[in-house]
Formats: C-alpha cells, structure tokens, sequence
C-alpha cells in the first residue's frame, strides 16, 4: 500500500509539472529548471525508501522548503485567473472571428476561457466590424450575458458591447458593468475598472452617460454610507469608485456635490 502511495504522489508531480508548462508560456526556463531542482530532492527519495529510512528525522524534514515552494509556485500561476485570462486571450487572438462567436456559445467551455473568447473578439474584431455583421455579434453576445451566472464572461460581455453600440447600451449596462467594482475577485474587479476607464476614454464625454455613471454611483454610495462614516482613507475599490465619480462631476459640474452623501465629500 506504501509502495503504491509512493507512485501516486510521483505521478502526481510529474503530471503537475505538465500541466504546469501547458498552461504557463510565461515561465522562463531558468524559473521551470529551479523547480526540477526544488523536487530532484524529494522524487529521489521516493525512488530509494531504504536508503531514506537510514537518515535521520533532520534529514528527512528537508525536502519539505522546496516542496513548498514549488508547491507555492503552482498555486501562483494554475490559480492566478489574471494570467489564466491573459494567457487563453493572447492564444485565441489566432482564431477567425466566426471561431470565437462559436466559443463564445459553446456551453462545453470553461468560463475563463469563453471569457477569455470574448476578451480576444473584443480586441481583435470588435471595433472592426459594421452593419448587419455587428448586429448579429451583439445579439450572440446579449444571448450569452443572459444565460451566463458567470462574473468573469459578464464583465467581459458587458464591456464589449457598451464599446460596439454605446448610444443604444450604455444606459442599460453601464450600471451593471460599475457594480462589478463590489465584486469579490481582483481580477474581475479590476477588469471592470479598466473597462469603465476605456469606455469613457472612446466616448466624447457625453452629459448623457455621465449622468447614468453618476446616478449609479451615487446610489452606491449612498447604501454604505455609514460604512464610509469610519473611513479615513480610501481602500482601492473606494478610490476606483470615487476616480470615475469625479469625471462624471467634472462633466455635469460641481453642483452635483449638493447630491451626494457627506460621507462622500469628505473622501472627495
């Protein structure tokens, strides 16, 4: 039984270390030796039981640094949903247009990689396209944001069809896109400010979608009020919030500020 538990942990590094170099290009060939070195340790006492139950309790405690580490390591690239999504996007940047709208409703995908589909359609074909062809993008794209319960794929879609047709979606899903800002995952989190940020920069700062943004933030604010009352300095979600607050005052004017929260102006 031993014996088997032994080849069981051995194939469970071996296949670790595969998926490790599939789903990682970033990973410089110096950091990938580091780790065969870190775990040489451990496997080659797998490999010589006997010889590893002469030593003594110090020297069998000490594959244990690097199996941490490399166990860290795995845990920092397979788990990090950034790189993931980076990683799927730059990869599905190859694909035609009509692959990616075939991905994008293929119920069989993770949800990292058909957000990962909509983040590449977005940046490579998105703004590229017109007419009958752009009508037909969006509408796969508005069927998807309906049937998804996914944060990731709906920030992503969010995001790209307020950049497609911003006069006629950006009332309807720019709120849903600013309190993605609350949502509990970095990435997702940060990913919506950026989109946030991008949309406003394509736009000519319009009274009209700076209203929505403010009304929207306004009433967001207004529900952690007293949460905002013990605040002294802005976390970095605040500070996302009150960035994008601030560009909708400087188009609408500073009479706004009578409408918000006191809470709110002593951040400001």
């Amino acid at each position: 039984m031993k014996t088997v538990n032994r080849f069981s942990l051995l194939h469970h590094w071996i296949l670790t270390g595969l998926i490790l170099t599939a789903i990682s290009p970033g990973i410089s060939r110096a950091q990938a030796q580091e780790m065969s070195d870190e775990t040489s340790a451990p496997i080659s006492a797998i490999s010589n039981p006997k010889k590893n139950s002469d030593e003594t309790p110090e020297k069998k405690a000490a594959p244990t640094t690097p199996l941490k580490n490399f166990s860290q390591a795995i845990n920092n690239v397979i788990f990090d949903d950034a790189l993931l999504l980076e990683g799927f996007t730059r990869s599905y940047k190859e694909h035609s247009m009509e692959t990616l709208l075939i991905m994008i409703q293929d119920e069989t995908l993770d949800d990292i990689k058909v957000a990962a589909a909509v983040r590449a359609f977005r940046e490579k074909y998105a703004l590229t396209i017109f007419s009958k062809e752009k009508q037909d993008a969006i509408a796969i794209l508005l069927r998807q944001l309906n049937r998804t319960d996914s944060a990731f794929v709906e920030e992503e879609i969010l995001h790209s069809v307020c950049l497609m047709d911003r006069y006629k979606y950006f009332n309807q899903l720019m709120p849903r896109l600013i309190q993605k800002l609350d949502y509990y995952n970095d990435t997702v989190n940060d990913s919506a400010y950026a989109a946030i940020n991008q949309i406003i920069e394509k736009g000519n700062n319009r009274a009209r979608e700076a209203r929505v943004v403010f009304n929207t933030l306004r009433k967001v604010l207004f529900l952690s009020r007293r949460r905002l009352a013990k605040i002294t300095e802005p976390s970095k979600r605040l500070s996302q919030k009150l960035e994008i607050l601030k560009w909708s005052i400087k188009i609408l004017g500073s009479q706004e500020l009578k409408r918000l929260p006191k809470e709110v102006l002593n951040l400001l």
